[in-house]
């Protein structure tokens, strides 16, 4: 029996392994100089000022919001079309999150559904740069009033580029993840990256339960009697210094690992585009695609089975599929909360149900990619 080709599989090796021992070795086991050296890194990589290490990114969004004192009375536009995580960091400031529909070409924010959305009570948008493709920024900023940030949900997006500038230095601030389903990982965690000091300054407080000072600096300072001062009430946000290692490790394999999901996407977009029932995702005009995941749409009209059927035949080839992810507004608590109902927004509705993520990830062969081309073109 074929191995089943998993939709996602983290790659690490010796490098990681070797990385832990350091911080082992050393006792600093929390937030400390391999988070510090991985931040610096990470903001080099992305061309920004400031790059500052979270739990997650979850925790990261959550940080940027809170460091822009949202609050309640506070409206900020999310996708409805995205992992449940953006619209929930909205409601944990006690803001409430304004759905907008996407595009069913880029899954990414529908401008002309923003632009319907906006309300005196607006105080951001997140933009998610969903599956690794770059959110078309240009066309957001254009219906936005001048005032208004943009924060991008990078979650996906390590080493995506948008118009010669790289994600994470498109907005006022973005949050990316470094779970094991995307293209580096460091198992949980996330980054917050931005150009503003003051939004990093106080994120940088706001992650170590709003301590003027990090731990670092206190056990290293030459006055072992000082406690931090506390003037925020803050969260604790903070990387281990064991995930910082485990990322330096990994974004150093960074374009490598890009490169190599580029090559294979690509080789997707040329092996399967004879399938008529099957749309591919759509390449950027002018940047470069993370290629978290490579998802297709299944054409209900075309398909001569409903998606999930032909998810359930992948299945059994030995070939795992997922849904590209889920509508927002669909999920229980939503629907509930806010009395909504899938017709609501269309194309989020529509994505939810026929999306369809194929393999591709750093630990497959060519045989692996073969296979799921084979097995897709030949289900007639």
């Amino acid at each position: 029996m074929r191995k089943l080709i998993q939709i996602s599989q983290p790659s690490t090796g010796d490098e990681e392994w070797q990385a832990t021992r350091q911080p082992l070795a050393s006792g600093w086991l929390t937030q400390g100089p391999k988070v510090a050296q991985f931040e610096a890194a990470f903001a080099t990589r992305h061309a920004v000022r400031h790059a500052l290490a979270t739990s997650s990114c979850t925790t990261g969004l959550h940080l940027i919001l809170a460091a822009l004192g949202i609050g309640p009375g506070d409206e900020v536009i999310v996708p409805a079309f995205t992992w449940v995580a953006t619209a929930n960091v909205v409601l944990y400031c006690g803001a409430t999150p304004v759905l907008a529909d996407v595009d069913r070409q880029t899954y990414n924010l529908d401008p002309a559904d923003v632009a319907r959305k906006l309300t005196p009570r607006t105080r951001a948008l997140i933009a998610v740069h969903l599956f690794g493709l770059c959110a078309d920024m240009a066309a957001l900023r254009a219906v936005l009033p001048t005032q208004l940030p943009i924060i991008e949900d990078a979650a996906c997006a390590a080493g995506a580029s948008y118009r010669g500038r790289s994600a994470g230095g498109l907005g006022l601030a973005a949050a990316f993840s470094f779970h094991p389903r995307k293209s580096i990982t460091t198992g949980e965690g996330g980054m917050v990256t931005t150009d503003d000091p003051q939004l990093a300054h106080t994120a940088d407080m706001l992650r170590n339960h709003g301590a003027e000072i990090s731990e670092e600096q206190r056990h290293r300072g030459p006055r072992p009697y000082l406690l931090a001062e506390f003037n925020l009430l803050g969260f604790n946000y903070r990387m281990t210094d064991l995930q910082g290692a485990v990322g330096l490790a990994q974004l150093a394999k960074l374009d490598r690992f890009i490169a190599e999901r580029d090559h294979w996407a690509r080789w997707y977009l040329q092996e399967l585009a004879a399938i008529p029932w099957l749309r591919m995702p759509r390449l950027p005009a002018d940047g470069a695609h993370a290629w978290q995941a490579f998802v297709t749409y299944v054409d209900p009209q075309r398909a001569p089975r409903p998606r999930n059927d032909i998810m359930e035949e992948l299945q059994g080839a030995g070939i795992s599929t997922r849904p590209g992810t889920h509508a927002v507004h669909m999920l229980g608590y939503y629907r509930r909360r806010f009395g909504l109902a899938p017709a609501d927004f269309p194309a989020a509705r529509d994505c939810d149900s026929q999306t369809m993520a194929i393999p591709l990830h750093n630990r497959m062969s060519e045989d692996d990619y073969r296979h799921v081309v084979a097995t897709l073109k030949s289900i007639v």
